[in-house]
């Protein structure tokens, strides 16, 4: 059984700062792609950032040279750095990730964290 953990989100004021982390626990032999989504009340989920277990990065257009996604292979956990947020940044965030567990890869979500961001 392989679970993810999110920490780090909250409330916090337009042009403030926040760092979500998301850790990989359980019996597993590696993670691979590890990803960041959100999902805005109303809205549907959207991809936010992808690391590869190698560190190549990618953003969504709204996030690019704002967020940084990154990783720390040997905790088995990926972090996102959330500089100068705005109220439309505002959105429950979910840790998604391929961990190879037995024989194939399973796709693994964690439970989500709350960002508000107030105007």
């Amino acid at each position: 059984q392989v679970q993810l953990v999110e920490s780090g989100g909250g409330l916090v004021q337009a042009g403030g700062s926040l760092r979500l982390s998301c850790a990989a626990s359980g019996t597993f032999f590696r993670v691979n792609t590890m990803r960041w989504y959100r999902q805005a009340p109303g809205k549907q989920r959207e991809l936010v950032a992808t690391i590869t277990s190698g560190g190549s990065t990618n953003y969504a257009d709204s996030v690019k040279g704002r967020f940084t996604i990154s990783r720390d292979n040997a905790k088995n956990t990926v972090y996102l750095q959330m500089p100068s947020l705005k109220p439309e940044d505002t959105a429950v965030y979910y840790c998604n990730a391929q961990v190879l567990s037995g024989i194939a890869y399973v796709e693994v979500w964690g439970q989500g964290t709350l960002v508000t961001v107030s105007s």
